[in-house]
């Protein structure tokens, strides 16, 4: 066989093995992000229905959606050390089974301290599913295709509210009143025990290891662990993904851009309100399109950073546009087609962060060091779970407005943004 032959040959092979595992491992667990990012759809669509209900204020609101991440960081690093050590078949199945209940249980709450409880052992119930899944992915798949993958999860974040805004609006109102249960309450429980049964699934179809990956042959096997690096079970240390200054810049950085994700997509129903739509279906098919516009972005960016190995300018440009649009939207409340093009807008580079941020931690954090590292960065950031919409209920209780808080969350994009800049590019540029 002639030389020139073989790199051709071993990238039909290494596409091969891509397509076995991506077929294989990415639609049992994009499902499961979906299923897992309608618990931040859903809550921000019940305020419109539950407030009133149960004598929430923007304020009670805002604390109880934030509350979860209160939960979420206490858990986060202990959760994904568990993963580490008994392995991602058994954790994330655990995971998916107690959150779908809890989270059919908000149907129960009746008041604001039940709806602070309820929200508090979600977040405890969830802790470690998103770094745990980032921690199996890094497992399967070589750094040339990461990119692209973890856009194609991620997507998971607004594919949730292309569903789940028209969903979560047409249970709320098509449902009948019976039990007696208000459509508020119906939608938790249609929306909780999908995650169950996707736990359910998730044990049955999911391996731990490569080695137990029966639709690989021992030779692709043995390819794929070599491209990845073979990364053992007590390489690295879970102490050195705590002390590394690097991962504390990481937690910054997903801290400010979280903090401009969450702070949007839970007062977004809130936000398309205030233009002028006052039915709840209107609401939640006018909310679905910023998310459908984030799926384009995310992909895009993601597919053009893999091509050209940068990671940092693309995160950074995504994090700007998302900004500027925010700050738009506001600007041109009193034109509500034009606030409604910028806030699509800022969805669309908000959201992109997420996927585009991955790639930096995910270029130099191995085995345990990972472990602690991932449930780390998202364990802080998601701390801006808890900070930004409550910031958002108190300023907009305070002033009548969401102005404010608007430009407060443009603000943490812009910062995230400058620090992506303090990521040194030799640790994570050039991965193709």
């Amino acid at each position: 066989m002639s030389d020139a032959l073989q790199p051709r040959m071993a990238v039909t092979a290494d596409r091969s093995i891509d397509s076995k595992t991506f077929w294989r491992l990415i639609p049992i667990i994009l499902v499961s992000l979906v299923v897992n990012q309608l618990d931040k759809v859903n809550v921000a669509f019940a305020k419109l229905q539950m407030a009133p209900d149960i004598q929430l204020s923007n304020t009670a609101f805002g604390l109880g959606a934030g509350i979860f991440f209160i939960g979420y960081c206490l858990f986060e690093v202990p959760s994904n050390m568990l993963l580490h050590r008994i392995g991602a078949r058994v954790w994330i199945t655990r995971i998916l089974v107690t959150w779908g209940l809890l989270s059919a249980a908000t149907m129960f709450v009746t008041g604001p301290g039940s709806f602070y409880l309820v929200r508090f052992l979600l977040g405890v119930a969830e802790a470690g599913f998103a770094p745990g899944i980032m921690l199996y992915v890094c497992q399967w798949f070589p750094a040339r295709t990461r990119g692209r993958i973890i856009a194609i999860f991620m997507t998971a974040l607004p594919i949730s509210g292309v569903i789940g805004s028209p969903l979560s609006a047409w249970l709320m109102t098509a449902v009948p009143s019976v039990l007696p249960l208000r459509g508020w309450q119906w939608m938790f429980f249609c929306e909780g025990l999908p995650a169950v049964l996707c736990g359910l699934a998730f044990w049955r179809l999911v391996p731990n290891r490569i080695d137990d990956a029966a639709w690989l042959t021992q030779e692709e096997k043995t390819a794929l662990q070599a491209e990845i690096g073979t990364v053992s079970q007590h390489s690295g240390s879970f102490a050195a993904g705590l002390s590394d200054a690097r991962v504390w810049l990481l937690c910054l950085i997903y801290f400010c851009f979280v903090a401009a994700l969450y702070g949007v997509s839970f007062w977004l129903p809130t936000l398309i309100k205030a233009l002028g739509y006052a039915n709840l279906r209107d609401i939640g098919a006018m909310t679905a399109i910023p998310y459908a516009a984030a799926v384009i972005a995310m992909l895009t960016l993601a597919w053009h950073s893999d091509r050209t190995g940068e990671r940092r300018k693309h995160l950074a440009a995504a994090a700007l546009a998302g900004a500027a649009s925010l700050v738009a939207s506001v600007a041109l409340r009193a034109h509500p087609t034009g606030s409604f093009i910028a806030l699509t807008l800022a969805m669309a580079g908000i959201v992109s962060t997420v996927p585009l941020f991955w790639n930096l931690p995910t270029a130099f954090l191995k085995g345990a060091t990972a472990a602690t590292g991932f449930a780390l960065i998202t364990s802080i950031g998601n701390l801006s779970g808890f900070v930004a919409p409550f910031l958002v209920g108190v300023v907009t209780d305070a002033t009548g407005s969401t102005a404010s808080g608007m430009y407060a969350l443009a603000a943490a994009a812009v910062v995230g943004l400058g620090l992506v800049f303090a990521v040194p590019g030799r640790l994570v540029e050039g991965q193709r």
